[in-house]
């Protein structure tokens, strides 16, 4: 339902006629701010994954052209993956045409499976016009949505969330929004989530318990007022930050404390040959601590993790087996990674509110170099992962007899990727885009999303219906849902056989928002099916229960 769906449903109930929406009755008497709240937000639970790859992504040894092998062999020969023999690319989809057969580096299995069962989109040949290859230029253009040759002070993200959540700090957390807007995992808050004035609608932890830890071993009072000058804005500045943290610290440590990962396995180690320093992943830890999250029922929108050390100038592969080294372990630890988050998100029934992309601020040059490495370049492949996309490639390979200065020529502009993050996924009004910026880019962005509206039945059960947490539970699990409409409900818990093994019923339950328990901690550990009934609706969710 879009705004303007949502504006003739106004419009009906002002009549004074009753409205039935999916056999729930709704009346014009009725106060009908939850719907409006609907409408000025995003119409959704979804929520966003950034995935940096700072350093500049050498994308063509991650998704090698196969049409054009023999000019990717030329260019570089010295790091070059192998069309043959126990390491060589993995064919991606054999069926697309010529122009857009890739193969995958031989260590991205986990992103092979996961395009083959639907759930990645690859864009090709994404940066910006005249893309300088300055690292910290080209992030900043990345992150603030803005031309070569604009500047600006807030970031993409920063604005969409500050146009929907208007105020910011002042009023935050509340009742309604008790979240941080925006987490980055890690240490400083990117400018993807600065507002053009004050402090970033983004925290940055590295782990919700030590974060509640520190900010609670530190501090004294904050100072009421602040001198006139521009320390004195700066101090604020850093109070107004210290102030926010305080508010979501505990709440951060009883939701990731609520929360728990499934029985999921997150790899660690590279398996095969690469310098010590890049044996561990370090992107898997932090995907981890985000399912947890979601598990325990944060409602924040939008998460940035980060993984280094893509700034490949020398030793990019292994002397003797280009298949391994440096790029060989961070294509592993992207893909497998990536691959874990979301069957830890499929077993925890999260997966279809995760949306996940990786971006570099460029790619690296066409030629290898004698260092066995590659120097800053221009375009390269986005990675777009959920369950609910149109799978494929979208682009043609790059035209490597073509090259502009020895660069891959860009196809996408990294705008016309993100607009439809913004459009498709969060549901973005057109007040919101053009406050985002992404107005120009709207009409030409990449159709990667599949279900990007939500039906008027599907916003009603996500956004009045039922929630369970913690997911995974190792007692109770607490059931909370909306009624916009008073009356029986009925909580009826299975096992997968069928056997109700728990039943909640109450036969007067007014208008609003509701939660009960249920403690499963007298069953065996297993997967149960919370299905609640009222006024002729259900709506069912998984919840794994661990002993």
């Amino acid at each position: 339902m879009d705004r303007r769906d949502f504006t003739k449903l106004s419009a009906l109930m002002g009549t004074g006629l009753l409205l039935k929406l999916n056999g729930v009755p709704l009346f014009a008497a009725e106060d009908n701010s939850f719907l409006n709240n609907i409408a000025m937000k995003s119409l959704n639970d979804r929520v966003l994954i950034l995935i940096e790859l700072h350093g500049g992504n050498d994308g063509l040894n991650m998704v090698i052209p196969m049409d054009q092998y023999g000019n990717y062999y030329n260019l570089r020969p010295n790091i070059a993956i192998p069309q043959t023999g126990p390491r060589q690319y993995i064919p991606l989809d054999l069926t697309l045409p010529d122009n857009k057969k890739v193969g995958l580096h031989p260590d991205m299995v986990g992103a092979k499976a996961m395009y083959d069962n639907g759930h990645m989109a690859l864009i090709q040949n994404v940066s910006y016009e005249n893309n300088n290859a300055s690292h910290f230029r080209s992030r900043n253009i990345w992150h603030t949505g803005v031309d070569y040759n604009e500047y600006q002070n807030s970031g993409w993200m920063g604005r969409y969330l500050e146009h929907y959540y208007p105020g910011y700090p002042t009023n935050y957390p509340s009742a309604a929004n008790p979240d941080p807007l925006a987490l980055e995992i890690g240490t400083g808050v990117s400018l993807a989530f600065h507002r053009e004035q004050g402090i970033p609608a983004g925290l940055s932890i590295k782990n919700p318990n030590a974060f509640y830890d520190l900010i609670n071993s530190v501090g004294v009072n904050s100072p009421i007022n602040f001198p006139n000058t521009h320390a004195g804005d700066e101090i604020e500045y850093m109070m107004q930050i210290e102030q926010q943290s305080n508010g979501y610290a505990q709440r951060l440590k009883d939701v990731y404390n609520a929360g728990a990962n499934s029985s999921t396995i997150y790899p660690d180690l590279y398996p095969n040959i690469a310098p010590s320093q890049d044996i561990h992943n370090p992107l898997a830890p932090q995907l981890k601590i985000i399912a947890r999250l979601l598990s325990g029922g944060i409602g924040t929108k939008v998460f940035l993790c980060r993984i280094g050390g893509f700034d490949t100038h020398a030793s990019q592969v292994e002397i003797g087996n280009t298949t391994m080294g440096k790029h060989a372990a961070l294509m592993y630890h992207v893909s497998s990674g990536i691959k874990a988050f979301y069957e830890d998100l499929q077993n925890l029934g999260l997966a279809d509110r995760v949306l996940a992309t990786t971006y570099s601020e460029f790619g690296r040059r066409a030629a290898s170099n004698a260092s066995y490495g590659t120097d800053h370049g221009n375009a390269a492949p986005m990675m777009v992962f959920g369950t609910c996309l149109n799978p494929g490639v979208y682009g043609e390979n790059p035209d490597l007899s073509n090259l502009q200065n020895g660069n891959i020529a860009m196809q996408h502009d990294y705008r016309q990727v993100f607009s439809s993050v913004v459009k498709d996924w969060f549901g973005a009004t057109d007040a919101a885009i053009n406050e985002v910026k992404f107005e120009d880019y709207i009409n030409n962005r990449v159709d990667y999303i599949e279900c990007k509206d939500l039906s008027t039945a599907e916003i009603f059960k996500e956004n009045l219906w039922m929630k369970c947490y913690p997911n995974p539970s190792s007692t109770i699990t607490t059931v909370e849902y909306f009624l916009h409409r008073g009356g029986r409900v009925e909580i009826d818990v299975m096992d997968l056989t069928g056997r109700s093994v728990a039943k909640v019923v109450d036969d007067d339950k007014n208008q609003g928002k509701h939660s009960a328990e249920v403690d499963l901690s007298p069953f065996q550990s297993g997967t149960y099916i919370f299905t609640l009934k009222t006024n002729k609706v259900s709506i069912t969710k998984k919840v794994i229960f661990q002993k």
